[in-house]
């Protein structure tokens, strides 16, 4: 429900200002779950390093790193925050804001940083390409337990005789 308000309020805003930023957004809101990966305040920091004044806008979730020792004072906005990275967020001065909340402060989106999570980093992703076992393939093959029996047979691995 939710959701939808939003992508309605930013191709309303996307229509009416001429702001790139927001088609970006609404474009983003349009998209499945699979294309709205997380992204980790670590990661956050790292490409708003430079950028400290902007505001960061995140179509997607914020998640906490606890081996990430400083946060930053960041201004971010997404779509929602782990309860551990907002506390982390709020605790070193920075600020937590909702897109709606962005919208309705700055419905130009001046100064804003659109930033989204690494789509490839599901762990589906490693299965993807060539066949496993295929020539310089690295993609991991489907398996239903790991240890001696399954996939680790003649014609799977040099040391059992042969490797297709």
């Amino acid at each position: 429900m939710y959701l939808k308000l939003l992508l309605k309020l930013y191709t309303f805003l996307a229509r009416r200002t001429a702001s790139k930023a927001t088609e970006t957004i609404a474009q983003r809101l349009g998209m499945s779950r699979t294309n709205r990966p997380p992204i980790t305040l670590k990661h956050l920091a790292k490409h708003m390093k430079e950028r400290l004044d902007k505001t960061c806008v995140v179509v997607g979730s914020i998640l906490d790193d606890p081996l990430f020792q400083e946060v930053p004072k960041l201004r971010i906005c997404a779509l929602r925050f782990s309860e551990t990275a907002r506390a982390r967020v709020e605790k070193s001065g920075g600020e937590c804001l909702t897109l709606d909340q962005l919208a309705a402060s700055n419905p130009k989106l001046e100064n804003v940083v659109l930033i989204r999570g690494k789509r490839t980093a599901r762990e589906a992703y490693k299965h993807f390409g060539p066949a496993p076992g295929a020539k310089s393939s690295t993609s991991r093959p489907y398996v239903r337990s790991k240890g001696r029996k399954f996939e680790k047979a003649r014609g799977r691995r040099k040391s059992r005789g042969f490797k297709v």
